[in-house]
């Protein structure tokens, strides 16, 4: 690793309530649920917890509430090396918490309460400009205020430092008319529906959809297709990723080893490509493991996985 490959994420932090179900009840139903675990995630947090246990230098911006969650979000962040200088403390407000169901496939079902990550706002982008301005890449989703995420696009656009927002969990009030100049925009296929207004069931219809986005001022569109692999999209190409076959436990999270595992191996110096085929095997090793950032690997585990699946 650089060491230039330096990484803050703007977002959110969760504590997971995390049960194992053999089925969703029905309305009005009480079933008994075979397993349940607490563990670390929301969607920022679980982005800085990969890239940091593959070797980046990670710092975080985010809010936790004065409950008993908040310190132990804090210590479990520290615990895995990042950069806790601009986790800010919200008074009187609640952590935030992401109850999850896991069937017996490995799918998944959550709900997010937001809490004390409500409160992130553009002044916390301004009070941490200094760290960011050190950054490789700027990481964002969708689990914090919009405006919030306005301005640190801005920020990075202004400041030349490139930008990475998976759109999650997608909103139809996000103006993508605000994000011109990001650099890297990372949607699954119903996100990019919802956010270009545009069919996506075809391979065709994904880069026409992606492409409507890039033509507002967005330079990349990675679309993550599931059992389809990923599709990285520019005005001009599309490169296929090939999906990673392996025997699902658990896809919670998945989607963010993918994103913060993406920003880690191009502060590494791979070129988007390999970047993202690399961070295709990375989110492929995570849902053959329960939990969310329990299931991230380090680089060790990882690169043993790669050797493993090249030689298959």
């Amino acid at each position: 690793m650089s060491d230039t490959n330096r990484i803050a994420v703007v977002g959110s932090n969760m504590m997971d309530l995390i049960t194992y179900i053999d089925r969703m009840p029905g309305r009005g139903e009480t079933l008994e649920a075979p397993d349940f675990a607490m563990g670390f995630g929301g969607k920022g947090a679980n982005q800085a917890v990969a890239a940091a246990r593959l070797g980046s230098s990670v710092s975080m911006v985010t809010c936790v509430g004065d409950d008993a969650f908040g310190p132990q979000v804090r210590q479990n962040l520290e615990t895995n090396g990042i950069d806790t200088r601009h986790v800010r403390i919200v008074g009187g407000a609640a952590s935030g918490v992401a109850p999850i169901f896991v069937e017996p496939d490995g799918e998944n079902a959550i709900l997010i309460v937001k809490g004390a990550n409500s409160a992130l706002a553009p002044a916390d982008i301004d009070a941490a400009a200094d760290t960011l301005r050190q950054a490789s890449a700027i990481l964002l989703q969708l689990e914090v205020e919009l405006e919030t995420v306005y301005h640190a696009v801005a920020f990075g656009a202004r400041e030349g430092i490139p930008t990475i927002l998976n759109p999650a969990p997608a909103r139809r009030d996000l103006d993508v008319g605000r994000l011109a100049g990001l650099d890297w925009f990372c949607p699954n296929e119903s996100e990019l529906a919802l956010l270009s207004g545009l069919p996506t069931a075809t391979d065709a219809e994904v880069v026409e959809a992606a492409r409507s986005l890039i033509a507002g001022g967005i330079r990349n569109v990675v679309v993550t297709l599931g059992g389809r692999g990923a599709r990285l999209i520019t005005a001009t190409t599309v490169q296929e990723i090939a999906p990673v076959a392996v025997t699902p436990v658990d896809t919670t999270g998945a989607g963010d080893a993918f994103i913060g595992s993406f920003a880690h191996f191009c502060g590494a110096g791979l070129e988007p490509a390999k970047a993202l085929i690399q961070a295709a095997r990375y989110a492929a090793l995570s849902i053959t493991r329960r939990g969310t950032q329990s299931s991230y690997a380090n680089a060790e585990e990882f690169a043993d996985f790669t050797a493993r699946q090249l030689n298959v």
